[in-house]
């Protein structure tokens, strides 16, 4: 199948949450993740460091995992549905009460800020996007890295991540929230090889199975780590697969 990918490589990070045991174990019986727990990230200085708010740190942390070797150049493309709006939502206060707004911490807050960290902290100049796709982060993510795989790039890293919004937005939620990072790392799956898929739309999103205790792009971790057959998109109808070998 073209749309088919393997990965190779994943990590994900939450409170409470760390290792691969702790998350075989959550996808086996999932809660929504919550807390102020926040990853060391010690492979960034200090000084670069303190630059991130928490999403930063948690989509870091994962992408690093998945990317342990220096000049190990990747495209990756980073996803999140609401970015820094922690950050983003400070500067709109500042600015209702007349204060001047920080060039610096305007640009800390656009949605390419975090994978252009990253970026400069390991010295890499490949390829490097960030979408956000509103419910559907994931899907849009993974399709800009299949086309990436389809113009021949041998990997694609794609870094998936979200932290709650500012209270004051309460009234426009409309799935659950918490605070999470996860990345694969995907590459071509070989003819006959295990491997997953996402398809365009297909029959409507009345057919999802939407989890009302998880946000979505947390869902697509639970069912990647679980033996479901199949994941369909609460919007578009998109399908996730699993393709057993040889299928």
């Amino acid at each position: 199948m073209e749309n088919s990918f393997v990965v190779s490589r994943w990590a994900a990070f939450a409170p409470g949450l760390e290792s691969p045991e702790a998350w075989a174990d959550w996808a086996r019986a999932p809660w929504l993740p919550a807390g102020e727990g926040v990853p060391a990230l010690a492979e960034m200085p200090a000084m670069q460091r303190r630059r991130l708010e928490r999403l930063g740190r948690m989509a870091l942390q994962v992408a690093w995992q998945v990317q342990p070797e220096a000049g190990d150049a990747v495209p990756l493309v980073f996803a999140s549905r609401h970015g820094d709006i922690t950050r983003t939502f400070g500067m709109l206060q500042g600015l209702a009460r007349g204060e001047p707004l920080s060039p610096t911490h305007f640009g800390l807050s656009t949605h390419n800020a975090i994978v252009a960290q990253y970026s400069i902290a390991r010295g890499l100049g490949g390829n490097y996007l960030a979408v956000a796709g509103g419910v559907e982060s994931p899907e849009a993510a993974v399709t800009e890295a299949l086309g990436l795989l389809a113009d021949g790039a041998p990997e694609v890293i794609v870094v998936q991540g979200d932290d709650l919004v500012p209270a004051d937005y309460a009234g426009y939620r409309d799935e659950p929230e918490a605070p999470y990072a996860w990345a694969w790392r995907l590459r071509r799956a070989a003819p006959g090889e295990a491997a997953l898929s996402l398809s365009a739309s297909g029959p409507g999103a009345a057919d999802a199975a939407v989890a009302a205790t998880l946000p979505h792009g947390l869902d697509v971790l639970r069912w990647f780590l679980g033996e479901a057959p199949a994941l369909v998109a609460p919007r578009s109808g998109r399908r996730w697969e699993r393709h057993a070998p040889g299928a």
